[in-house]
């Protein structure tokens, strides 16, 4: 078979896949808004994003629709109970994950000089990470922390190690989450914001045990790039 009739048959193939999944003509179009997201961006879009892209009044909306698309094999549960394309229509997309940013050479930062071309292998997480497994993140929802350069929807990157007064943190109390600046004073834990549309939290030393840091922040992702903390010194 000449190339360019195997490519058409691996087209139609691919199309004959997606046209077996029987989707509405609005589940093919939340199903392409959540491909072309994931395609510029490597990540989901948020249900407020997907609520305002199709002008949906409740989040109720997003789950029905995902829901549905479940049911038709197109998305999967993933092992962390997340949602995903299903691996058959990821490659036929186009969705293949990176591998890291490849490193082509030296660049000079002091005087000019020659251009070095050469293979210095990729930047993955782990150059920028190296505590990679002690790492996890969570998706900001709110914009309690904008003054901190979070906003809601970013991804902030945490570690499981201490967290000392005035740094950032992610906190359990109640059966509830908050990313907050964390002090300790006489009346308890203070939990800041960095927004002045909100109040402090504060949580009495009678309830400590029930207070749970799950995790320090260490920087955020969004997609303007990675935001790592500075180390206290070069910050001062």
């Amino acid at each position: 078979m000449e190339s360019s009739s195997f490519i058409a048959h691996i087209l139609y193939i691919n199309q004959r896949s997606m046209d077996n999944a029987q989707l509405t003509r609005k589940q093919k179009e939340f199903f392409d808004y959540i491909v072309d997201y994931k395609k510029e961006y490597d990540v989901w879009p948020t249900y407020r994003e997907i609520a305002d892209a199709f002008n949906y009044k409740s989040p109720n909306s997003v789950t029905q629709n995902i829901q549905a698309l479940l049911k038709k094999g197109v998305l999967v549960r993933t092992d962390e109970d997340e949602y995903d394309i299903h691996p058959d229509y990821e490659e036929n997309l186009g969705l293949k994950k990176s591998t890291g940013i490849p490193v082509r050479g030296l660049i000079a930062a002091g005087y000019l000089q020659e251009a070095v071309e050469a293979d210095l292998g990729r930047i993955t997480l782990e150059t920028l990470f190296p505590n990679l497994d002690s790492m996890f993140a969570l998706r900001v929802s709110g914009m309690s922390m904008k003054d901190a350069g979070i906003y809601d929807g970013d991804f902030v990157l945490l570690m499981d190690s201490d967290v000392n007064d005035g740094d950032i943190g992610a906190v359990l109390y109640n059966g509830e989450t908050s990313l907050k600046r964390i002090y300790h004073d006489r009346n308890g834990l203070r939990l800041e914001p960095a927004n002045k549309e909100y109040d402090d939290i504060i949580i009495e030393p009678d309830v400590f045990e029930e207070v749970r840091i799950i995790g320090k922040y260490i920087g955020h992702m969004n997609r303007s790039g990675i935001h790592k903390t500075m180390p206290k010194k070069l910050a001062s």
